[in-house]
C-alpha cells in the first residue's frame, strides 16, 4: 500500500524523471569508453565486449548507488555529495578532450576488463547524481535506473548525436544536477532542523503537493551561469593560445 501511494504522487514522478535524465546526460562519457576499449576487437567479438562489459559495470554501478543513497542519510555527507555534483554540473558545461587516451584491445577478456575498470573510475558523477535524484528512496531508485540503463547501452550512439546536435540538452541536464545539488545541501541531517527553524521561506509550496526549495532554483542558476562563464573564459583561453 506504502509504494501505491508513492506511485500516485506527483513528486514521485518528477523524481523518476529527474533521475532517468541524470543517468543519459552522465552516461555520455562512459557509452564513449564502452565504444573506444572494444574498438580494436573483431567485428565478431565487439558485441559480446560491449554487452559483458557494460553488464559487469552496470550491476557494479547499482550496488554502488545503493550504497550511496544510504551513506547519504548521514550527517555531512549530503554536503560533500552537494558541493561534488556542484562541480560535476559546471564540469558538463566545460568543453573537454576526447577520450582518445582509452586503450583498446583485441583480446576479448582484457577489453571488458579495460570497459569494466574506466566506466567504474568515471561513474562517481553518475552514482552520485542518481543516488541524490533518489531522495532515499529504493523504489525511485531501481525504477529510475531499470529504464535508463538500458537507454544508455542501447541508445548510446543516438544519444551523443542528439546531445551534439542539441547541446541544450546538456545545459538542461547540467541544471538539473544543480537542482538536486541545491537541494542535498539544505536536507543534510546536519543543518536541515536549523533551516526549517531559521529559513522557513526557503520552501515554495506548489499545487498537487508538490515543494520547491529556493536552494534548488539557486543551484541551477548558480551551475548553469557559472559553467557557461567557464566555458566562454575556456574558449578564449584557446583563441588567444591559437
Amino acid at each position: 500500500m506504502e509504494l501505491m501511494a508513492e506511485i500516485q504522487t506527483a513528486a514521485f514522478w518528477a523524481g523518476l524523471l529527474s533521475i532517468i535524465i541524470v543517468n543519459i546526460v552522465l552516461s555520455g562519457d562512459n557509452a564513449v569508453v564502452i565504444a573506444l576499449a572494444a574498438r580494436s576487437l573483431p567485428k565478431h567479438q565487439q558485441g559480446k565486449a560491449i554487452a559483458w562489459g557494460a553488464g559487469a559495470a552496470v550491476a557494479l554501478r547499482i550496488i554502488l548507488t545503493i550504497v550511496a543513497v544510504e551513506a547519504l542519510k548521514y550527517p555531512f555527507l549530503k554536503i560533500i555529495g552537494a558541493i561534488l555534483l556542484f562541480w560535476i554540473a559546471v564540469k558538463l558545461l566545460i568543453p573537454e578532450d576526447g577520450e582518445e587516451d582509452i586503450e583498446s584491445s583485441d583480446n576479448l577478456v582484457q577489453a571488458i576488463k579495460t570497459i569494466l575498470i574506466a566506466d567504474l573510475v568515471m561513474s562517481l558523477d553518475n552514482v552520485i547524481g542518481v543516488a541524490a535524484a533518489a531522495k532515499g528512496s529504493m523504489t525511485l531508485l531501481i525504477l529510475g535506473l531499470a529504464i535508463s540503463i538500458p537507454l544508455v547501452i542501447f541508445g548510446a550512439t543516438i544519444l551523443l548525436k542528439l546531445m551534439e546536435r542539441f547541446p541544450v540538452i546538456i545545459t538542461i541536464g547540467a541544471g538539473l544536477l544543480g537542482w538536486v545539488s541545491g537541494e542535498m545541501l539544505v536536507t543534510d541531517p546536519f543543518v536541515v532542523a536549523w533551516i526549517a527553524a531559521n529559513m522557513p521561506w526557503m520552501e515554495i509550496h506548489l499545487p498537487l503537493g508538490m515543494e520547491v526549495s529556493w536552494a534548488q532554483i539557486l543551484g541551477a542558476v548558480f551551475v548553469v551561469g557559472g559553467g557557461k562563464w567557464m566555458a566562454s573564459r575556456s574558449h578564449e583561453g584557446e583563441a588567444k593560445s591559437g
